[in-house]
């Protein structure tokens, strides 16, 4: 076995940087090639029928089933040019992936045994009925109702892999329930639309509409494939359950931001390649801090479409990776004692007028638009904390979360001294003090008006989970495998419940006779005094922050299934019913699928872990440890007494050493075996989840440390499984 790792090293040793060349010299003559983009419709569609899909795409009007039938023989011949035969509905089950069943364009001209020919009717296109009966439901669908449908949407466009036309669409049960990650999202999209855009009316009449954007960083890992197959554990469960930390790994942060080694520089041109012909506007690449750890990152984009690119552009890296003879990583923390993946969610909110509206004006109006929505984005940061900390926790990122350059799992918000100095001052100050009107009518704050440079006074702060980052949010604590969607439907449903909250109390203060503006100014300090906890720009990772933390009513909890708990909550139901985003069945099925999913991921990786534990570690720790029993027995036969002992001596603890090492490897793979036995027995799924976590996931951690301290003891050449010198380190 020890010879498949130095195969695997030998060969990783002879790999050469593949030769990619671009489909183009100019990226805007393939940007959006394989994308049905609304420039692309227009020359397959009449000006009506593009009337009537605009209206559904920036209005929600329903589309007609003649509109339909249009567009779809529009979309079917654009896709044929391109080399299409099938088509597929693609859906974001509650898996954090994405799935889809293809479907040829053919169908009989008139019955069976006839001519065929190609079809694609606007029924077809609109919805489906893909069963996918085996997806988790969290017991919203019975096995002998498992009816599901696909609906398109028609906000995100459709596109063209390979040989099949891919259509993103929403995925709902029979009875009208969401099963997906993609349906939620677009409700809650759709009333933080609603919310701001009534808020910034007050401001603006002209406002019509406000769109959530994103822009997503995603870090991943790159590994060569031979030495990836010869590690059964990333095989299987995507991160590394053994091994000890190599001498070397990013102490010196030497990697990061450094040259880029040369076919780690080909896979990232050619991903980009590829990016660009589905319309992913790829815009960065670098190294990460970790060796062999990179990021690439877009040009923001609208919420939705973002998320769709963020799940395409994952399935484009896997597949290009292979190409270039690398295994992508996208697990939260495929190594230990390094720093761990995440997928910074960029979030901001902008008006169909073109006003940024996390961006400091230029006018006095401006600048109080800019502090009510901040105040506001705060305030639901502080009321939802805990179910924004639910929104981005797996099995996966607890890993990560707090460990590291990762963001604890307390959610805090930093805005910067300057931003800080601002709102404590109209804190303290009285209306009259921060209000005045001049002769032109004109608002003014009783502070300096926020320069533009403001933008480059923020700092980053690496440790906090929700930083202001000047014109947007940065939602760090979001994990690198993650679907983006989760994370932004809490984070605008939140949003949208506190700003028509806001509104509301706004114009109760005005019925009751107070002006426009002393009532927003009253209701802003009201909320800038009651958020005040959530606000933090020290270090995240320290102790003296998760006491502090504790004491301002923050969650602190680090359980993932209680975590999930913050789904249901009576404020959590209230805040997506009220919202029409999820029902409270919806809330507690999608409870149950965290949960099952925790389960089974930790019960996939202890089974690995006793896999190599018993079949790799302690079978070359005891063929070690009979080399040096016979290397004793020689000396023995050679030496006498005294010198015999000093001699034999190393070999001897070191016997004794693997041997007690041996027995606690083996006693608590079987305790766990034995303990994983019972708790499988448990029916609810919570009570399941709690126990792989409070009585399986603790064995992890003693068999690792035995086996890594196994690790530096066992002869090299009989070590089966490659390092992490090797795996961090050979690209």
């Amino acid at each position: 076995m020890s010879s498949l790792r130095f195969n695997a090293v030998g060969e990783a040793f002879k790999k050469k940087a593949l030769c990619v060349t671009p489909p183009s010299q100019f990226t805007s003559d393939y940007f959006g090639k394989n994308v049905f983009t609304k420039s692309v419709m227009a020359k397959y569609m009449s000006k009506d029928i593009m009337k009537s899909l605009n209206n559904a795409i920036e209005k929600g009007v329903t589309i007609d089933i003649a509109i339909a039938d249009n567009v779809a023989t529009g979309m079917k011949k654009w896709a044929m040019e391109l080399g299409a035969t099938h088509y597929t509905h693609w859906f974001q089950p509650l898996t954090d992936g994405t799935a889809e069943k293809h479907d040829s364009f053919i169908d009989y001209v008139s019955g069976p045994g006839e001519a065929v020919i190609e079809e694609f009717s606007g029924k077809l296109l609109v919805q489906q009925e893909p069963d996918a009966s085996s997806f988790p439901s969290g017991g919203i669908r019975s096995t002998f109702e498992a009816r599901g449908y696909t609906a398109w949407d028609p906000s995100s466009p459709a596109f063209v892999v390979d040989d099949t036309l891919v259509i993103p669409t929403i995925f709902i049960s029979y009875t009208g329930e969401s099963l997906d990650m993609k349906a939620p999202l677009l409700k809650a999209l759709n009333a933080v639309d609603k919310a701001a855009t009534a808020v910034c009316q007050m401001f603006d009449p002209n406002v019509k509409k406000v769109f959530s954007y994103l822009g997503w960083e995603q870090e991943y890992f790159l590994v060569d494939e031979g030495l990836y197959a010869t590690r059964p554990d990333l095989l299987l469960t995507g991160r590394t359950l053994l091994g000890h930390e190599s001498a070397k790994n990013q102490q010196l942060d030497d990697h990061y931001f450094g040259a880029v080694p040369s076919r780690v520089g080909a896979f990232m041109r050619d991903i980009e390649f590829e990016a660009y012909k589905y319309g992913i506007p790829a815009k960065t690449r670098h190294n990460e801090v970790a060796p062999n750890q990179f990021e690439l990152a877009p040009i923001f984009g609208e919420c939705n479409l973002a998320v769709d690119q963020n799940l395409l552009m994952m399935a484009i890296m896997k597949r290009i990776a292979r190409r270039h003879g690398f295994r992508l990583l996208l697990h939260e923390k495929p190594f230990s004692g390094i720093n761990g993946s995440g997928k910074h969610n960029n979030w901001s909110l902008g008006t169909d007028t073109g006003i940024g509206l996390f961006t400091p004006g230029k006018t006095p109006e401006g600048n109080l638009l800019f502090v009510t929505f901040l105040v506001n984005t705060l305030m639901a940061v502080y009321k939802n904390n805990a179910l924004l900390k639910a929104s981005i926790m797996t099995a996966q990122n607890a890993h990560r979360l707090g460990a590291n350059e990762a963001p604890p799992a307390i959610v805090s918000a930093f805005i910067g001294t300057q931003l800080t100095a601002i709102l404590d001052k109209l804190e303290g100050s009285t209306s009259e003090e921060a209000i005045m009107m001049d002769d032109k009518k004109k608002l003014h704050l009783g502070i300096a008006r926020i320069p533009e440079v403001f933008l480059d006074n923020t700092d980053r702060n690496r440790t906090s989970p929700f930083a202001f980052t000047g014109n947007r949010f940065e939602f760090r604590a979001v994990g690198s495998s993650a679907n983006c969607s989760s994370a932004m439907a809490a984070l605008n449903t939140a949003v949208a419940a506190q700003l028509t909250e806001f509104k509301a109390e706004v114009d109760a203060k005005i019925a009751a006779g107070s002006s426009k503006e002393k009532a927003i100014f009253d209701v802003i300090k009201s909320y800038i005094k009651a958020s005040k906890a959530i606000r933090f720009d020290g270090n995240g990772y320290s102790e003296e922050w998760k006491k502090e933390a504790l004491k301002r009513g923050l969650d602190c909890e680090t359980c993932v299934p209680e975590i999930f708990k913050a789904y249901t909550t009576p404020e959590s139901v209230k805040l997506f019913t009220s919202m029409g985003v999820l029902t409270e069945k919806e809330l507690h099925a999608r409870n149950e699928v965290k949960w099952e999913t925790y389960t089974k991921k930790i019960q996939i990786e202890a089974r690995v872990l006793g896999d190599l534990a018993l079949n790799h570690i302690i079978p070359i720790a005891t063929r070690y440890q009979s080399f040096l029993l016979d290397n004793v027995t020689k000396i023995e036969k050679v030496f006498t007494g005294e010198k015999a002992k000093k001699l034999s001596a190393l070999d001897t603890a070191l016997i004794e050493e693997i041997g007690e090492r041996i027995a606690v490897i083996k006693k608590a793979v079987d305790d766990m075996v034995d303990t994983r036995r019972v708790v499988n027995k448990m029916e609810h799924e919570y009570e399941k989840a709690m126990a792989y976590h409070d009585k399986v996931l603790p064995y992890f951690d003693v068999i690792r440390y035995n086996t890594d301290k196994l690790e530096l003891i066992v002869d090299d050449e009989m070590w089966t499984l490659p390092k992490y010198r090797e795996l961090l380190f050979i690209r």
